[in-house]
């Protein structure tokens, strides 16, 4: 059915542009607010959690993809490969945890384990920038910070899921 591939695609970049600006609005409060090196909310991910839930495995590597390239745009090239890298194994895990029953794991779980997976990829990413395992170093405070933050977007998806599937916009069956 072409009308509903249009449709997803469509709902897909109008997804991508709120996951860009809630990064955007991270970046001004990180401004107001400075957080150590690499530690950062992740609001985005409550868009990209909520994609990968409602429209698949593609369209939320699509919106971790775009968030990157924004990524490079705004501080560069090393800051995209990362973002990217955290980005891609993020969605694989939130996919992949998406499949077991929702008594097993909530989203607030999903998103914990991934936002720590997102930090895991960042950390390998940069060392592999660097040519130095020296950002191993810093991996435990990034985890810590991840599993708090994880829990506060879970948390924010959990109260707004079902409020946004009553919108009946969205193939569940992926």
């Amino acid at each position: 059915m072409k009308n509903k591939k249009i449709f997803r695609i469509a709902i897909t970049g109008i997804l991508a542009a709120l996951a860009l600006a809630f990064s955007f609005f991270e970046k001004l409060l990180l401004s107001a607010v400075p957080l150590p090196m690499g530690i950062k909310p992740g609001l985005s991910n409550i868009i990209v959690m909520f994609t990968c839930s409602s429209l698949g495995l593609i369209p939320a590597l699509g919106i971790a993809a775009v968030k990157a390239v924004f990524s490079a745009l705004i501080s560069g090239g090393a800051s995209g490969f990362i973002s990217l890298a955290g980005g891609i194994i993020s969605v694989f895990t939130m996919y992949l945890l998406g499949k077991l029953p929702k008594e097993k794991l909530s989203y607030t779980g999903i998103s914990v384990l991934s936002a720590v997976s997102h930090n895991i990829g960042q950390t390998l990413a940069a060392s592999l920038i660097a040519g130095s395992g020296l950002f191993l170093s810093y991996l435990p405070v990034l985890l810590i910070s991840g599993a708090v933050f994880g829990l506060i977007t879970g948390t924010v998806l959990n109260i707004v899921f079902p409020y946004l599937t009553r919108l009946n916009i969205f193939d569940h069956k992926k």
